[in-house]
């Protein structure tokens, strides 16, 4: 089983491969597709959080208001 680290890393490397060249291709009559970037994107996304909630423990902030 991949760490988040390591899911994260092969989602940029997917996303940065297809920033940088064709998205899609094909040989003979076969048509490969690299992956969605919207799908990728998201997936970072969610890693991020992930990553961020198992460092830190949240992942979001709570504002207190001091009471009277």
């Amino acid at each position: 089983m991949e760490t988040l680290v390591q899911q994260l890393e092969r989602v940029q490397t997917a996303i940065a491969a297809i920033e940088s060249g064709a998205q899609e291709y094909g040989i003979g009559s076969r048509k490969v597709t690299k992956g969605d970037l919207k799908t990728l994107y998201e997936r970072e996304a969610s890693l991020k959080q992930q990553l961020a909630y198992e460092t830190v423990g949240t992942t979001r902030a709570y504002a207190r208001w001091p009471t009277r």
